[in-house]
C-alpha cells in the first residue's frame, strides 16, 4: 500500500509541475507584419482572446494536424524564449516516458520540426534514455509487486530469456530494441524485476532507440521545411529519405545476423512475447 501511495504521490506532484509550466506562457514575441492581403483577417484573430486560445493549444498532440499547430507555436514562442520552450519540451518528453504513457513518437516529431535535425536527435536520445531510466527506477522503488501480480506470464518468459542470454545480455537488449517483440514501455518497467543492470540497460536504450528517434526526429526535420510536393519529391529530400532508411535498416541487420549466432532467441511472438522456440 506504501508503494502505490508514494507512486500516485510522484504521478500526481509531476503532473502539476507540468501544468503549472504550461500555464505560465512568457509574452510572445511580436510577430512579424503580415501581408496587406491577409492584415484584415490577421487583425480578427489577434483579438484579446487570442493570446488564451495559444495557450490553451498547449498539449500532448494526439495527430498530425494537433502536432503540426504545436510545432508552429512552439517554434513562435522559441525566437526569444528558447529557454522556456526547451524546458517545457523536455519536461513533457520526460513526464511520457518516465510515467509509460505512449505518444513518444509525435514528441521525436516535435523535436525535429522545433530543435532541427542534429540538436532534436540528440535531445530525443538523451530525453528517452533518462526518461526510461527514470521508468526503471519508479519501477525498482514502487512497482515490482504490481507488475509480477499483472502481468505474471510476462515476466516469466522476459525472465527466462536474459538468464539464457547473461552471457551476452547487452546484445540480448539491444536485439529487444530492435525488434520489439517486448513492447518498450513493458520492458523499462520490467527490467530491474528480471535483474537487468542499470548500466546495461542505459546503454541498450540509448543505442537501440537510435535509429527510432532518427527516423521520427528527421521526419519532423523535413515536414517543417517542406511547403509543397515540389520540395518534398526533390533531389535533396529523396536522398534524405534514403538515409533515413539506411539508419533504420542496417544497424537492425548487422543485430539479427549476430543474433543468429550468439543468442538464445525465440523467432516468433505469441500475445506481444517471445515464446521458447530457440534460434540454433
Amino acid at each position: 500500500m506504501r508503494s502505490l501511495v508514494g507512486l500516485i504521490a510522484v504521478v500526481a506532484a509531476a503532473s502539476v509541475y507540468l501544468y503549472s509550466l504550461s500555464l505560465y506562457l512568457p509574452a510572445g514575441p511580436r510577430r512579424r507584419p503580415p501581408p496587406p492581403a491577409r492584415r484584415e483577417r490577421v487583425d480578427t484573430d489577434e483579438s484579446p482572446g487570442s493570446s488564451a486560445g495559444e495557450d490553451s493549444r498547449l498539449k500532448f498532440p494526439s495527430d498530425l494536424e494537433e502536432l503540426r499547430e504545436l510545432a508552429e507555436l512552439l517554434q513562435f514562442y522559441k525566437t526569444e524564449h528558447t529557454g522556456y520552450v526547451l524546458l517545457l519540451f523536455c519536461s513533457a518528453y520526460l513526464y511520457k516516458q518516465s510515467f509509460a504513457i505512449p505518444g513518444s513518437s509525435f514528441l521525436n516529431i516535435l523535436a525535429g520540426a522545433i530543435f532541427g535535425p542534429y540538436e532534436g536527435l540528440l535531445l530525443a536520445c538523451v530525453l528517452t534514455t533518462v526518461g526510461s531510466t527514470m521508468c526503471y527506477l519508479l519501477s525498482h522503488a514502487f512497482g515490482k509487486r504490481y507488475i509480477v501480480n499483472f502481468f505474471p506470464d510476462k515476466v516469466s518468459v522476459l525472465q527466462r530469456k536474459v538468464e539464457d542470454n547473461k552471457d551476452c545480455l547487452f546484445f540480448f537488449l539491444l536485439f529487444l530494441r530492435f525488434f520489439p517483440m517486448t513492447p518498450n514501455w513493458f520492458l523499462n518497467m520490467s527490467a530491474p524485476i528480471v535483474n537487468i543492470p542499470i548500466t546495461f540497460f542505459l546503454g541498450s536504450v540509448f543505442i537501440g532507440l537510435l535509429p527510432y528517434n532518427f527516423i521520427c526526429v528527421q521526419t519532423g526535420a523535413m515536414l517543417s521545411e517542406v511547403s509543397s510536393l515540389d520540395d518534398l519529391f526533390s533531389w535533396e529530400r529523396l536522398l534524405q529519405l534514403l538515409a533515413i532508411a539506411v539508419v533504420a535498416l542496417l544497424p537492425g541487420a548487422l543485430i539479427r545476423r549476430y543474433s543468429q549466432t550468439r543468442l538464445k532467441l525465440d523467432v516468433q511472438s505469441q500475445n506481444g512475447l517471445i515464446t521458447d522456440k530457440k534460434v540454433q
